[in-house]
């Protein structure tokens, strides 16, 4: 189903999209160093995982690490990597076992030589799988993935490839992190902020958005559950007035 043709939100998001926030003011809540809430997120990670599979959500996507994050302290910063690299090593197997295609998409140069190796292994292991794609958005920024695809546009006028007015909405959005995935129905930020803070910039052009106050590692099943009921009251109009998405609903009843 193409864009174009999706008027009425479904029961259920095709790809739900979110941003993870909250972790380490959780930790200090709790009287924690700041890093103490990481582990706890990803088992939250866990739980939206295995509601997703649950639900037969086809697509998730989750803001892990942005490109800004390495602003942060560098003790904070090694330790999310170290705990990045022991996840992928733990979770592949339980993944590979629920058929989810784990995917990262982000710039992997930044990252270590061990932890570029996981990923690729762990890709590797569940690349066949036909059930949940989990993309999880690392060392990723959404001017980040536009910029990349504007240079690589611009390389092939360069060589010739390409022409310069061939160069359409649709010819950039295939250069994107994501090409050929559909993009995020639902976007969910945790954390009580409402901002979207460079994520996905180009995919959530038409994205509905939900913000809650609950921090990540305190988001649940029944969270998650509140987040689509609350999608699933949504009119999606893409431009059209309310009346013509109720009279093509008509029609296609």
């Amino acid at each position: 189903m193409t864009k174009d043709s999706d008027t009425v939100v479904a029961e259920l998001p095709r790809h739900l999209a979110i941003i993870m926030d909250g972790n380490g003011r959780w930790a200090k809540k709790r009287g924690l160093p700041r890093y103490a809430g990481h582990p706890a997120g990803v088992d939250a990670v866990r739980r939206v995982v295995e509601a997703c599979v649950v639900r037969q959500i086809p697509i998730l996507t989750l803001f892990a690490f942005s490109s800004e994050n390495w602003r942060r302290p560098a003790k904070e910063v090694n330790l999310i990597m170290d705990l990045f690299i022991r996840s992928l090593r733990k979770e592949v197997k339980r993944l590979d076992r629920n058929q989810v295609k784990l995917k990262v998409i982000g710039d992997r140069s930044a990252f270590s030589k061990k932890l570029q190796q996981q990923i690729a292994d762990a890709e590797q292991q569940t690349a066949s799988n036909q059930g949940l794609l989990l993309q999880v958005a690392a060392n990723y920024g959404g001017r980040w993935d536009i910029t990349q695809a504007a240079r690589s546009l611009a390389q092939s006028v360069a060589s010739g490839e390409l022409s310069a007015e061939q160069i359409d909405e649709q010819a950039l959005a295939q250069q994107l992190s994501f090409s050929g995935v559909p993009e995020p129905d639902l976007f969910i930020r945790t954390g009580g902020e409402k901002r979207i803070s460079n994520f996905l910039l180009w995919q959530c052009a038409y994205t509905e958005l939900y913000f809650t106050d609950l921090l990540w590692p305190d988001f649940d099943d029944q969270a998650l559950e509140a987040a689509i009921q609350d999608f699933s009251g949504r009119q999606r109009r893409f431009g059209r007035t309310g009346e013509q998405v109720q009279g093509q609903t008509a029609e296609a009843s």
